[in-house]
């Protein structure tokens, strides 16, 4: 069971990775922002995964279901920026 989710955890560091050259390399500030939303959304998946190996499922939903709104209202604060600025 151990060697499943250290399979997991890999291969979500490894999406982690792919989505972290695109926050760099991205073309548009669009492409950053969604980069970015994938990190994000990367890392409440490996909190779950780490908090089931421990079993500690409930504490670390509690930590993760914060990172997401803390993700949510960061999006949503960089998006009106952007609706602000004028950028199609």
């Amino acid at each position: 069971m151990t060697t499943f989710f250290f399979f997991v955890l890999m291969s979500l560091g490894i999406l982690i990775g792919v989505y972290l050259y695109r926050v760099l390399k991205g073309p548009t500030i669009f492409d950053r922002v969604l980069g970015l939303n994938g990190i994000s959304t990367k890392a409440i998946i490996s909190l779950i995964v780490i908090g089931v190996y421990f079993d500690r499922v409930d504490m670390f939903i509690d930590i993760s279901t914060g990172y997401a709104l803390i993700n949510l209202v960061g999006a949503l604060a960089v998006a009106k920026y952007l609706e602000e600025k004028g950028l199609p």
